[in-house]
């Protein structure tokens, strides 16, 4: 990639923030490696910061970021009480790099390795005020309705967490729900000090274990694949007052995979105007943008990159 990068051009640098992405699989170690070209080359002065790949404990650590500075593969080993568990691993290696991250952090930002950076994502830098940041949630999916009352789902997880109910609520984006807080956590920043990743990874582990919450209330994949971010989202809600929780722009985690289904008032003009967007886990330029234009000299980039993906 020889895009032109402002951030060799910024000597400042946030001396606190660290980037992490969990890698499984061959496939993803190539996104994985595009998202960090993305944020090295878009990222600002955010684009110099360590990034570190965790990748499962039973693979060997991939050669894929060999010459990539401040890059740092790290292994992580799954709970084995959590093992198969839908998204168990990614709850895993969230604790585990807030556990790498000890005092050096003030910022831990998560991001999915189908993922691309395409401006500073400053708000991620925690710096000086905030606790967290994420995004809502794309779709409702299983979240909880404002209107409503909490069904058996939620009032499971909420007293796992130590809530009666939330102080506040949000919208979905696509549809436009009015939902108690239910995050999305393809891109998201947490503060290590707060210990908040290991209370998730502990207060998951309870409700996997629950024989009764599971045959009752997650007997559907759907519940089950989701289950990692409502713990979070009632965790958050319990742990972080409303004013150091950072509710962070839809364009910071924009679902490309989705932009047919956002409403027309609610798209943005085109690829560039976007902070972060996400998609499946395959990228094919142009199809992945389903019709979001893009302009130079992202355009080029985009294309270089998308051309360069291997067949797996």
């Amino acid at each position: 990639m020889d895009a032109h990068s402002d951030w060799t051009q910024d000597t400042t640098l946030p001396e606190r923030t660290r980037f992490v992405v969990w890698v499984r699989t061959a496939e993803a170690h190539w996104h994985a490696r595009l998202l960090i070209e993305s944020l090295r080359t878009f990222g600002g002065r955010l684009g110099r910061c360590p990034v570190w790949v965790l990748v499962p404990d039973d693979r060997p650590i991939d050669v894929a970021y060999e010459g990539m500075p401040d890059v740092q593969c790290q292994a992580v080993r799954v709970d084995g009480e959590l093992e198969g568990y839908a998204l168990a691993d990614k709850v895993c290696a969230c604790a585990r790099a807030e556990e790498l991250a000890g005092s050096e952090a003030r910022s831990l930002v998560w991001l999915s390795p189908y993922a691309l950076v395409l401006q500073p994502p400053l708000l991620l830098d925690l710096s000086p005020g905030f606790d967290a940041a994420l995004p809502p949630v794309h779709i409702r999916n299983v979240g909880s309705l404002a209107a409503e009352p909490l069904d058996g789902y939620w009032r499971g997880v909420y007293a796992a967490a130590g809530l009666e109910e939330a102080a506040f609520t949000l919208e979905s984006f696509v549809d436009a729900q009015r939902l108690r807080p239910y995050f999305n956590t393809h891109v998201f920043s947490i503060d290590p000090s707060r210990r908040l990743l290991q209370e998730w990874r502990e207060l998951f582990r309870v409700l996997v274990k629950d024989r009764g919450f599971q045959a009752r209330y997650c007997p559907d994949e759907l519940h089950r694949i989701f289950l990692h971010q409502a713990v979070l989202s009632a965790l958050l809600a319990r742990r972080v007052p409303r004013e150091r929780l950072r509710l962070l722009p839809v364009h910071y985690s924009y679902p490309l995979h989705l932009h047919s289904r956002v409403p027309a008032e609610r798209r943005p003009d085109s690829l560039n105007a976007l902070v972060c967007a996400v998609y499946e886990e395959t990228l094919r330029y142009p199809e992945t943008l389903n019709g979001l234009i893009v302009h130079e000299p992202l355009k080029s980039w985009l294309a270089q990159g998308a051309e360069a993906q291997p067949t797996f």
